[in-house]
């Protein structure tokens, strides 16, 4: 490609943000440009991130089920990480391959190198290998995602105290497992290798886990994950970390020490930003490191944009990849679904925790009164059919009008939180659970059951005050 050629766009980034940034844009007619680093689309979602952690998962779900079964089965001691994963290159791979056909089916140009400003119109690409090149372009978006933090003291040194990249790398299940760091990649690696066989430790300064999310599910999460070996000490400050030969001391601000053979670190991610040259175009930072933008996604230059983990919170690829859409179809000016009270999110610990909507305070805090019904799986027969531990719970305005929120604790909860993503998309009214057909047998009746929940208690309180 030659020197200081010129796109309508340039996206820096090709994980899941910024691939669909760059399909919008060239759907609406557009010259489009990604710019990615490493060596392959896809991002850290693709190779280090969403894929290859769910494919860990899924055995580590797979032998949950198999433990419900009269066949005991438990994974020999130093099994290598390598057969847990299984065939997760050839997912990955396909992935790619998946990925890379949809921006070439567009008309999107790819450009393997490390992206910098030099201007507020264009940046400097260094490829792996050559002379770096210039390329122009009216608007760009920030989709470089985010890599682990470093806290300050903490010695990630990859072989006993490691990160969220480096944990699927390590050579064998590991015995003990310290986890520091209650949010959504510190539980979903607790409670998997939980599953696995491994004694986990769970450690975070805040109360309870995920506390964004409603605070049933977190105490459910808690009760499953505790037992058989594994704890979760929370409101715990972490002091220091003392290296062995083969194990790790994890001392708590307490006094308390944790002595383990691996510890994860997963407090948290930062942006990826820090090689752009962001400051010099005069673009501004929150206090955490991340991209400050406004509801349009602009930064303080408008025509750059940022999406994805380089903009924070929520920081999932779902969330993301719809970033990656609207924020282009507004800086075009397309029309734009607003419906973000109908976002949902999706944690994938074992069992999964699904929520969309508000949440029970955030709830009291909109309405005087509400209503609440819930379901336990174990009153709906696939449930009992499963053996499946959870619990789907709606909120609801008091006159029992409209549905307010949807949480889900539970085998599946991702997969059923979009029947309740459905329902407040259409500001319909918990009956429309009641009025209408299920399949038998299927968790999905537990949205039934809890909107029942609802009519009762509606009716009692009726009844009572007249």
């Amino acid at each position: 490609m030659r020197t200081d050629a010129w796109f309508d766009w340039v996206v820096i980034g090709a994980g899941p943000a910024g691939q669909k940034a760059a399909i919008q844009a060239a759907k609406a007619g557009h010259r489009v440009a990604v710019v990615e680093r490493g060596r392959h689309v896809g991002g850290e979602c693709v190779h280090r991130g969403t894929i290859p952690s769910k494919a860990l998962r899924e055995m580590a779900s797979r032998l949950r089920h198999l433990r419900q079964t009269p066949v005991a089965v438990q994974l020999p001691q130093d099994t290598p990480m390598a057969s847990l994963l299984g065939s997760v290159s050839g997912i990955v791979d396909a992935h790619v391959h998946y990925q890379l056909d949809q921006l070439q089916r567009n008309g999107i140009t790819v450009i393997h190198g490390r992206a910098r400003f030099v201007d507020p119109h264009h940046v400097e690409i260094q490829p792996p290998r050559g002379q770096p090149e210039r390329i122009g372009a009216d608007r760009f978006v920030i989709a470089t995602g985010s890599v682990p933090r470093r806290p300050p003291g903490v010695p990630i040194d990859h072989r006993l105290v490691l990160d969220s990249d480096s944990i699927l790398s390590q050579p064998y299940l590991p015995r003990r497992l310290a986890v520091l760091g209650a949010g959504v990649i510190g539980c979903e690696y607790a409670t998997v290798f939980k599953e696995l066989g491994s004694q986990v430790t769970l450690i975070d300064r805040a109360p309870r886990p995920l506390a964004f999310m409603d605070p049933e599910l977190s105490e459910r999460l808690v009760q499953r994950f505790e037992g058989g070996g594994c704890r979760y000490l929370p409101e715990r400050s972490i002091e220091g970390i003392e290296r062995g030969h083969v194990d790790v001391r994890v001392c708590l601000g307490d006094g308390a020490v944790v002595e383990t053979d691996k510890v994860l670190v997963a407090l948290g991610r930062t942006a990826n930003v820090e090689r752009l040259g962001l400051s010099e175009l005069g673009i501004a930072r929150t206090r955490r490191g991340h991209v400050e933008v406004d509801e349009a996604y602009r930064t303080s230059v408008p025509h750059v944009l940022a999406i994805g983990d380089a903009i924070g919170f929520p920081a999932l690829a779902a969330t993301s990849m719809e970033q990656g859409r609207r924020a282009v179809r507004r800086a075009l000016g397309l029309s734009v679904n607003e419906a973000s009270h109908a976002v949902p999110i999706g944690i994938y610990t074992l069992p999964e925790l699904a929520s969309i909507g508000a949440t029970e305070d955030e709830a009291l805090e909109r309405c005087s009164a509400i209503r609440i019904g819930r379901c336990d799986f174990a009153e709906v027969a696939r449930g009992q059919i499963a053996g499946e531990d959870g619990m789907l719970k709606l909120i609801a305005t008091a006159d029992n009008a409209r549905i307010l929120g949807v949480h889900i604790f539970g085998g599946k909860a991702t997969e059923l939180i979009h029947l309740g993503q459905l329902a407040l998309l259409g500001d319909q009214p918990p009956s429309v659970f009641v009025d209408n057909t299920f399949n038998f047998p299927t968790l999905a009746e537990a949205y039934r059951i809890a909107a029942l929940a609802l009519e009762r208690e509606t009716a009692l309180r009726t009844a009572t005050a007249a």
